[in-house]
């Protein structure tokens, strides 16, 4: 089975990119939709994020707008932060793959927003890096309830510059022509995955 890393700097397109591997057969393993069950109540990152985030729990469940302002008065908590979650999110993620290849399947994605930064991309087979012009991606973004330029700018200064990405990937699937354009994009790169396979 390969496993293809899936991964672009916020308003890309990755989301919707992810959508049309799913409708092509191809299972993908969503690592914020991960950490949104680890953050909920019941989940495993519950616990350990209100004893080093005091404050940032509100009704058994991680409060994101908190534990953001508690990680912008103190940037050194993002470490602490990813000493928590990233050990359960690899936990989930490797469980998606036993199940998805006990169930047959060729190919897998992880879907992973930070796949170089926190070194995912030494997990995969093949890196797919979504884009689209800086201002079709600043646009798309600023259309999000709550979202500025000030965030949006400080989002972006975390993330690797895309032209970085883009060196590094194996596929590129650009998003700013039309959901059909990046739906024959993403069965390229699955026919082109599967050839060198064979």
């Amino acid at each position: 089975m390969k496993i293809i890393g899936l991964t672009g700097s916020i308003g890309m397109g990755k989301s919707v990119t992810a959508k049309l591997f799913i409708e092509e057969g191809v299972p993908v393993f969503d690592s914020d939709a991960c950490v949104h069950e680890l953050y909920a109540p019941g989940g495993a990152a519950v616990a350990p994020i209100a004893e080093a985030f005091p404050g940032s729990v509100v009704d058994g469940a991680v409060d994101r707008a908190r534990l953001s302002a508690a990680l912008r008065e103190d940037p050194s908590g993002f470490e602490r932060l990813e000493k928590i979650v990233h050990p359960l999110v690899s936990q989930a993620r490797e469980q998606f793959s036993q199940d998805a290849a006990r169930s047959g399947s060729d190919l897998v994605v992880y879907d992973v927003p930070l796949l170089f930064e926190t070194g995912g991309d030494q997990l995969v087979d093949a890196i797919v890096v979504v884009h689209a012009p800086d201002k079709i991606r600043r646009a798309r973004v600023l259309e999000r309830p709550g979202m500025d330029v000030d965030k949006l700018d400080a989002i972006i200064a975390r993330q690797m510059p895309d032209t970085e990405k883009l060196a590094r990937a194996d596929y590129a699937i650009e998003t700013s022509r039309g959901l059909e354009d990046a739906r024959e994009q993403v069965r390229s790169v699955i026919r082109a995955i599967r050839e060198k396979q064979a």
